[in-house]
């Protein structure tokens, strides 16, 4: 046999066995890397990452928290044109390959090979392997990666079909600014849904996940327009998605992508935060990636109102105390244009309605000014009239000064601008439904941007005269009512170590004997001293608890009188609400419901709610009684025809904290626990009514109803002011005062610096509403006294009230035994231990 013929057979044997070991070394790395693949079935059921939407009550957008953009679309809604445009810039042949496109791996393995690995190339990756590197594998450069790649793509093929591993590209891929998915893309770069985008901005989106961080139509309009006209439209034309006329239609369109954050609708960014931190606490860290729906209780109406009624009241406040020196001064560069001084303000953000403004100089009377966005101004005559002073002496260049621009009733009036300036103080406002606790509106400060504090839940301040309602409650409980007289007259107390405390009213006078009524309405603090005195500390701190206050946070000592507790402006409005529903404590919520991406409720609030109609008439022979025995912390709080206590009586132990044992009407509703007796909820709420018809709020009588009430409340050298009423289904408070403690100035009252603000709000919160007016509850009986506070014979003229039943006999003993009141008393001291 020829020689040559044996050295081929063999040449062929030995390739052969080549081939074979080849085969079934490829086959084991196959296998061995196969069986390291993961479970692309996952893919079907995958949590794409989405932020967390928080609504008003009616659906509007309030916030929005994540550091996604990224909104997940159905590929059955995502238009043709958008498809085609990114199958064209990506994979042509996507709905015809396995998962691989061989042609486009050869080169690319040729290209990685020639390169050694050391450097990036392009082509080769089909859709199919993106969306396999973009949930499963690294972004490392290597043949063992590249073939993992392959093998899972063609497995992602087997198993999953077409649309939704196109479904799983079109919403996992980045477009550069937060954006994720292209639904995200559409409304950031646009301001569109899908279904609205033109053929050039479907061409210019489907060409950012190439380069998203550097070749976006923002960060890179160029770029971004080369790709789009250059490439992906005429790929378009040459697979026959659109005509060669509409694709150079589509490229003469010039590039027009901008920012589109996602418009918020109402503006309540404390409510907003509150919400963000309560879920976090209820579901975890990761809340802010599973694209929960969170709706609230917040009515937007009320929040508008409480926004602007915050703003102003601060802005009057403000102008009040005059002009001050400018917030901070830049440097303007030599021969700066407008454009160049409007960027020195990039870091300074605007807070309330007040923009920043560089001060470019004076002349002719005029102010001259500069806004953010490069806009001149000239500020002079009513623009500047607040502050007393000339233009020149306001600011000097460099200056940084806030501006407002007027409100106008003529969209097409040119704008009218007024120089302003950041308040020194700041303010909480809470609006609860009286009701069942549900928070209506919240503002914690006056600007969220400038300071995020929420002062509403987070600030403890004293609240002054507007903790007495609290006190007059428990005095109440021990025998005292709305007729009784309490001296309002010096009195000195003294410790062991000889220290003094002498109390005084913040009118420096003293009014003698006077109806407990009477001492609200005028906030007397002498009265309100004796009372704490005559029921004790011990007794009215466990009685005042009962409105929700931890019992820890209440002075120990006789100046608790005075409102010396710290206390959330929260925690007062919720406190108020006792007063309100008929003396029940209810809890305040703003989370309503929580639905999760796919729409399912995973959260319903059911807030336990006051029932003022659980109680009715069950004593035969009287007309007017509790039904229900209401047995609170030891307190009773209901049954008529318990004996009273006497006046200047020391408490008893109490027992177990609030709890109800009220059948409700509905056995669906859960019944609020009883924080007070109603009828002494209905004295108090009588009482504040009389404080805005006649004592420290008739400001509030503006309102034109019968139905409002509450408490102004001031502390030492001015540093707080307050109120806190209701009226309607409402009870508001609002609190204002320096962050620093600060004094706000001299006589700015609760009634001057609070009140106007709480005012603004409820006319427009009670708009619509119907007053609120409840008849006296069971177990009261309507008397007639005199200007001393004893009954009158005959129960006829005088002046009527309503008291307990059961202290209708200790008013009849005190008339017929006790001796008149020294109407002008000494000072009095008592010996405290």
């Amino acid at each position: 046999m020829p020689r040559l013929p044996r050295l081929l057979r063999w040449l062929l044997l030995g390739a052969t066995l080549a081939c074979l070991a080849g085969a079934i070394a490829l086959g084991i790395v196959v296998y061995a890397v196969n069986a390291r693949l993961p479970d692309v079935q996952s893919l079907r059921s995958i949590e794409l990452q989405e932020p967390m939407y928080v609504y008003a009550r009616d659906g509007r957008l309030i916030g929005l928290f994540g550091e996604m953009r990224r909104y997940p679309v159905d590929i059955k809604k995502v238009p043709a044109r958008v498809k085609q445009a990114f199958l064209a810039a990506e994979d042509a042949n996507f709905y015809e390959h396995h998962g691989i496109d061989v042609k486009g791996v050869l080169r690319a393995v040729w290209l990685l090979a020639k390169t050694g690995g050391q450097e990036r190339v392009a082509g080769g990756s089909t859709i199919t392997q993106q969306v396999a590197k973009q949930f499963f594998l690294s972004s490392e450069y290597s043949f063992r990666r590249k073939f993992a790649e392959m093998l899972l793509a063609m497995k992602m093929e087997r198993e999953l079909d077409k649309d939704e591993i196109f479904e799983l590209y079109l919403n996992k891929s980045f477009f550069g600014n937060r954006a994720y998915g292209v639904g995200a893309a559409a409304e950031y770069y646009y301001g569109k849904p899908l279904d609205q985008l033109t053929l050039d901005e479907a061409a210019t989106l489907a060409g950012i996940p190439k380069f998203p961080s550097s070749g976006n139509p923002i960060s890179n309009p160029e770029r971004a327009r080369i790709r789009r006209d250059n490439y992906i439209l005429p790929r378009m034309a040459e697979l026959g998605f659109v005509s060669r006329a509409d694709a150079d239609a589509a490229r003469q369109a010039p590039m027009h992508a901008a920012p589109h954050e996602r418009q918020v609708e109402v503006y309540a960014p404390y409510v907003a935060e509150m919400v963000r931190q309560q879920m976090v606490e209820r579901f975890g860290g990761d809340v802010l990636t599973k694209g929960y729906h969170v709706t609230t209780t917040i009515d937007p109406t009320l929040q508008a109102a409480a926004d602007s009624a915050v703003i102003e009241g601060l802005r009057v406040y403000d102008h009040r105390h005059g002009w001050r020196k400018p917030e901070q001064t830049v440097q303007i560069p030599a021969g700066a244009d407008a454009a160049a001084i409007g960027r020195l303000l990039r870091g300074t953000p605007v807070q309330g309605n007040l923009l920043p403004a560089v001060v470019t100089g004076a002349t002719g009377g005029s102010l001259h000014v500069v806004l953010a966005n490069g806009s001149e101004l000239d500020l002079a005559g009513k623009a500047i009239a607040w502050t007393g002073k000339s233009a020149a002496g306001l600011a000097q260049p460099g200056d940084v000064v806030r501006v407002r621009r007027l409100p106008s009733d003529k969209p097409d009036a040119p704008a009218q601008w007024e120089i302003e300036q950041l308040p020194r103080a700041q303010v909480a406002l809470v609006s609860l439904d009286a009701d069942n606790g549900a928070l209506r509106a919240l503002v914690g400060g006056y600007s969220f941007a400038g300071n995020k504090f929420n002062r509403a839940t987070q600030a403890r301040r004293q609240p002054g005269s507007s903790f007495k309602p609290f006190l007059y409650a428990a005095s109440f409980e021990r025998g005292f009512n709305p007729a009784s007289i309490v001296l309002d007259a010096p009195v000195v107390f003294k410790d062991r170590r000889g220290h003094e405390w002498r109390p005084q009213n913040d009118s420096g006078n003293f009014a003698g004997p006077m109806r407990v009524r009477e001492a609200l309405v005028q906030s007397r603090n002498l009265v309100s001293v004796r009372l704490l005195d005559a029921i004790g500390v011990d007794y009215a701190r466990r009685y005042i608890s009962h409105f929700g206050f931890d019992e820890a946070s209440l002075p120990p000592n006789l100046s608790m009188s005075l409102g010396t507790a710290s206390l959330t402006p929260l925690s007062v409005a919720r406190g108020y609400t006792a007063f309100a529903n008929g003396g029940f404590l209810v809890t305040p919520w703003v989370i309503d419901s929580v639905r999760d991406r796919d729409g399912k409720e995973v959260f319903k609030e059911h807030p336990a709610t006051a029932c003022p109609a659980c109680i009715a008439s069950s004593i035969p022979g009287q007309a007017a009684t509790v039904a229900a025995s209401a047995k609170v912390d030891g307190f009773d709080l209901g049954p008529a025809g318990a004996a009273p206590a006497a006046p200047s009586a020391k408490p008893k132990d109490a027992g177990a904290k609030p709890t109800t044992d009220i059948q409700p009407a509905d056995p669906d509703l859960l019944v609020a626990p009883r924080a007070i007796d109603p009828r002494v909820a209905w004295q108090l709420a009588s009482m504040m009514r009389d404080v805005v018809k006649r004592g420290t709020a008739t400001a509030a009588r503006v309102l034109g109803r019968d139905d409002v009430g509450g408490k102004t409340g001031s502390t030492n050298d001015h540093r707080d002011a307050w109120f806190s009423g209701f009226g309607g289904p409402y009870v508001t408070t609002v609190w204002v005062g320096r962050d620093d403690f600060r004094s706000l100035g001299y006589r700015e009252y609760g009634g001057k610096a609070a009140l106007p603000i709480w005012i603004s709000y409820m006319q427009a919160a009670l708009k619509g509403q119907p007053e609120r007016l409840p008849d006296p509850p069971a177990g009261m009986v309507k008397v007639s006294v005199g200007a001393n506070g004893r009954l009158l014979p005959g129960g006829e003229g005088g002046i009527v009230e309503w008291v307990k039943a059961e202290d209708l006999q200790r008013m009849e003993e005190e008339a017929l035994s006790e001796p008149a009141v020294d109407e002008q008393p000494a000072e009095e001291s008592f010996d405290i231990f």
